[in-house]
């Protein structure tokens, strides 16, 4: 119950950082809607992680390997592959203001829709996983 309890403070934060987004793409920060996704991303793989594993998710930032670490990377769709590597730049904590004025030119108002979206569902699928795993079904 414990590790319940720590999943469902990841996603809290999780759910804080899509309504960032939000907030964000109403004003136009696109970058910073999809920094906000990625970090929703990250948190809702750690909130699984949580209840897959008996130990606390790494320090780090790479989805794909935190997906790896909680045995769910094989069980991305394309779409969902295809999502992740988008949004694999867009961790611009620290980065040099060169490379956050290069990546914020590749964003605009249907980028930063779409990442939003992609978020939401991906956001869904985890937690669908969550609950595969913390109430399974007793047939």
């Amino acid at each position: 119950m414990a590790n319940e309890s720590i999943a469902k403070a990841w996603f809290d934060i999780a759910e804080e950082d899509i309504s960032a987004a939000e907030w964000m793409h109403k004003g136009g920060k696109w970058l910073y809607v999809a920094f906000e996704c990625h970090q929703a991303l990250e948190k809702l793989i750690k909130g699984y992680w949580s209840v897959a594993r008996d130990d606390d998710p790494p320090l780090l930032h790479n989805h794909e390997r935190l997906l790896m670490g909680c045995g769910l990377y094989n069980k991305l769709s394309d779409e969902q592959m295809k999502f992740l590597e988008q949004m694999h730049p867009m961790y611009i904590a620290g980065r040099y203001p060169q490379y956050k004025k290069q990546v914020a030119s590749t964003l605009n108002e249907q980028a930063s829709q779409y990442f939003i979206e992609q978020t939401k569902k991906f956001q869904q699928w985890i937690l669908q996983r969550y609950l595969e795993k913390t109430k399974p079904l007793n047939l």
